[in-house]
């Protein structure tokens, strides 16, 4: 019997339709859950294991940028969209993923035992595509939180993200992980003043961290791995590349890219960046925190 649940991620909802017994390994969105039905989602995806009604598809272009990433072949089907996914470069699809052309509607043809890194993934392609017009960033990064204000730490898999933000918890007693892998930028605009805010999501990569918490983003740090632990502060040329190359988007869209160039573009005038070149030691952690927290007491 088919069950319906909706869910809270930076204050947008979306829901989630399929067998009850699916919803049971999907503990990471639990903290997300809302009880009362909404008014409005975002977008809504529909999960079964029978076999979608694909009419004959146009292949627009194959992601396979990270090695260790999951390959995604992006299709057109007149005013849809389908995206095929593997858990590798070189693994078999295991779940289709077929969208309308504004990915506010989706429909997810999964194989059972690919079922919650399948489920996972859609939800996450659905997010960041349809949220890109309303100041919404989903990044790959990790964010630590201290002293209230959320750090996150950018860089392509394997740059140490995760080990650099063990650092500050090891050095600093205070400092608490929000997301390891894919937290949520969000960009409030009222009167003029802006603020970028940081927030957990169900997608945590290989740390389970889910929390459906929020921090103020006190400074966003490019990592690169280094024989010294040396920061400085990013010119808006570097800011806006590192941005843009850890935010999910589809660039065959012109919509979801043109928002979130938008996006970026404003977020980097609001939010100090920094080039952490550094080594695997709370030396470094002590290096950066000196760094952004003199921005911020400025």
């Amino acid at each position: 019997m088919a069950e319906c649940r909706y869910y809270r991620v930076a204050e947008h909802v979306f829901s989630i339709e399929a067998p009850e017994q699916m919803f049971a390994p999907l503990t990471n969105y639990e903290p997300f859950r809302v009880w009362n039905t909404p008014d409005e989602v975002q977008f809504s995806l529909s999960i079964g294991i029978t076999p979608l009604d694909i009419e004959a598809r146009e292949h627009v272009f194959t992601d396979i940028s990270e090695q260790e990433m999951p390959r995604i072949e992006v299709y057109r089907i007149k005013e849809k969209w389908l995206f095929c996914v593997a858990m590798s470069k070189d693994a078999p699809v295991c779940s289709k993923l077929l969208t309308t052309s504004d990915f506010r509607q989706a429909w997810l043809e999964i194989d059972t035992q690919y079922a919650s890194f399948a489920i996972n993934n859609a939800a996450m392609l659905l997010y960041a595509f349809s949220t890109a017009h309303l100041s919404t960033l989903e990044m790959h990064a990790a964010v630590a939180v201290r002293k209230g204000k959320g750090y996150l730490f950018l860089g392509k898999s394997g740059t140490g993200k995760s080990t650099h933000a063990q650092q500050w918890f090891k050095a600093f007693d205070d400092a608490w992980l929000l997301n390891d892998d894919n937290p949520i930028l969000r960009l409030y605009e009222h009167d003029g003043h802006s603020r970028l805010v940081v927030y957990g999501s169900p997608w945590s990569g290989k740390t389970p961290c889910y929390k459906n918490l929020s921090a103020e983003v006190g400074a966003i740090v490019k990592l690169s791995q280094a024989p010294h632990n040396e920061a400085r502060r990013l010119k808006l040329p570097e800011a806006y590349a590192y941005m843009l190359s850890s935010a999910s988007g589809l660039k065959v869209v012109p919509e979801v890219m043109d928002s979130l160039y938008l996006t970026i573009s404003k977020m980097i005038q609001t939010t100090p960046l920094f080039a952490l070149e550094c080594l695997p030691d709370t030396d470094a952690a002590k290096v950066c925190w000196e760094a952004v927290s003199n921005v911020n007491n400025a």
